[in-house]
């Protein structure tokens, strides 16, 4: 039986399976307990057929034992004020799902970090009342790089002072090791808001064309996450939410004529059993 607390999901933008149908069979033989939809262009359910498709889409999964409990948005989808914000968070309500990805806000040095973190807090708090009518939280991701909200303490300058019910953080231990926090601090500083955690491994490699260091997405227990101390940490503040498996250390394998690499999907399963061992030793507490 699938946990009702913390599911381990698939974040299917890297899986290229054909529709509802080739996503209910690759959980089946991967092992995932269900799905993080991206809702995007290009994907089964998108913003242009969502309110259809969306209940429809997590009635078939139900039957297969399957649950949906979030949604991705699109890169831009991050003001309440979009022309999909609505619709999306209605068809949302209607299929029960309670949880939805934005966005990111980016960073640019060219303005006052503040007054950025001013405006943000605005449309969060617009996020918060259409979260409220609809019944979803709305939840930003701890995204390395160019971006606003980077990690715990940087999306705590976001949110901190949003109704919790309604904002929530999407905690990312791998973007989050890039950026140097520890997990127990990290986990501790948003547990009022902690939602959602991604599931990938990363490490910072010599750039192979200039100087530096660049940050790479590796297999799971390849990289730089303590995920021990990071499941640790969520079992001792209680986490409930999902565990999203994000597979993108698939872009490291060689182009293949058959789109996907045969030895990606492998992979992918021993990463799922990687992470249930994590979630079933220190997350067994709550079925």
């Amino acid at each position: 039986m699938t946990p009702r607390k913390h599911p381990l999901i698939y974040f299917h933008k890297s899986l290229r399976v054909s529709g509802i149908a080739g996503m209910i069979e690759a959980a089946h033989k991967l092992g995932f307990e269900g799905y993080d939809l991206c809702c995007r262009a290009g994907f089964p359910v998108h913003p242009g057929n969502i309110r259809a498709a969306l209940p429809e889409a997590v009635k078939q999964f139900q039957r297969e034992g399957l649950v949906v409990p979030m949604l991705t948005g699109e890169g831009g989808f991050v003001e309440p004020t979009h022309p999909t914000a609505e619709p999306i968070l209605g068809a949302m309500q209607a299929a029960g799902i309670g949880l939805i990805k934005l966005g990111y806000f980016h960073f640019n040095p060219q303005e006052d970090y503040w007054d950025k973190v001013s405006v943000i807090r605005r449309h969060f708090d617009g996020w918060a009342r259409l979260g409220e009518k609809y019944g979803v939280r709305v939840c930003y991701h701890t995204h390395s790089g160019p971006h606003m909200g980077i990690n715990a303490a940087a999306v705590m300058h976001l949110v901190n002072g949003c109704d919790p019910r309604w904002i929530g953080v999407y905690l990312d231990p791998g973007h989050q090791v890039i950026d140097g926090e520890l997990p127990d601090m990290a986990i501790h500083m948003t547990r009022r808001y902690l939602a959602i955690v991604g599931l990938k491994d990363m490490r910072k490699e010599q750039n192979p064309v200039g100087p530096g260091h660049r940050s790479v997405i590796v297999r799971a227990g390849l990289g730089m996450v303590d995920w021990v101390g990071v499941f640790t940490a969520l079992a001792r503040v209680k986490f409930e939410g999902p565990l999203t498996v994000h597979g993108e250390f698939g872009r490291n394998f060689p182009p293949h004529p058959q789109g996907e690499h045969p030895d990606f999907l492998p992979a992918l399963a021993e990463e799922v059993r990687f992470y249930r061992r994590l979630r079933d030793t220190y997350l067994a507490g709550a079925p």
